[in-house]
């Protein structure tokens, strides 16, 4: 395998207008990720980005960054045109799409899903998943949950069903986090289909992929990112940031 990381990026977020270049602590918040997903050692990291301020400002921090069209309608549309400017020749068969608002992701969340494409070749698309914190998690439509058959190993399995419903029962609920893995053929063929009734319906694109009959398999990781969608979430962030200091 030869992975390439992409974080898309845009400066018209609806919670938080601007929020790639948001200060924490010194660094704008989509270089900070730049910088965890270069530590990470997947393979070369490139930024995605919808404006030409988030390229600006990922090349004054050494970086690289691809301007893709503003109008794409989705991170994912976003990489894949990204992919094409800097892969022409299809070079890199694996594409991690990290997300532009987790400033601390950890290496494992990054590397967990190009591991389990190398490892699993009946997988299209990786994706990791974190147990839940509090049981209150699970009836909170604003957090995704992961239904998956777990393999013998107990930290890799098939995903059967992503929801933003309450699931009921006993055991654990897994928490969907949007980190990806995808096989190139298979972000080739998600981005050319038109979102998918059920994606519709729950508003998660991965069930686009699911209603294709591609086969999604999550990792499990021992510590969700810390994400970022509202100004809430920046304060917590920096004063998070001033900790690690």
């Amino acid at each position: 395998m030869n992975p390439i990381v992409l974080i898309p990026a845009r400066m018209a977020a609806t919670r938080l207008p601007g929020k790639p270049l948001a200060d924490i602590e010194g660094l704008p918040m989509i270089v900070r990720v730049l910088r965890r997903a270069q530590a990470a050692g997947v393979g070369p990291v490139a930024v995605a980005a919808g404006d030409s301020e988030i390229v600006r400002a990922v090349e004054a921090a050494g970086g690289t960054a691809v301007l893709t069209d503003p109008d794409l309608p989705s991170g994912s549309d976003r990489i894949l045109a990204a992919l094409k400017t800097l892969d022409p020749a299809g070079r890199h068969d694996v594409v991690i799409n990290l997300q532009g608002d987790i400033p601390f992701v950890a290496r494992e969340a990054v590397a967990a899903p190009a591991q389990l494409l190398a490892s699993e070749p009946r997988c299209d698309v990786s994706t990791i998943v974190v147990a839940e914190a509090d049981p209150a998690e699970r009836a909170n439509p604003d957090i995704p949950k992961a239904v998956v058959a777990w393999g013998a190993d107990g930290r890799t399995g098939k995903a059967l069903y992503f929801t933003r419903s309450v699931l009921y029962g006993d055991g654990p609920v897994w928490l969907h986090h949007g980190i990806y893995g995808y096989r190139r053929e298979a972000l080739e063929r998600f981005c050319a289909a038109p979102p998918s009734p059920l994606e519709t319906r729950e508003r998660l694109e991965q069930l686009r992929a699911l209603e294709l009959g591609m086969s999604i398999w999550a990792a499990k990781v021992d510590e969700a990112p810390i994400s970022v969608d509202n100004p809430s979430d920046l304060e917590r962030a920096r004063a998070h940031a001033r900790e690690l200091a």
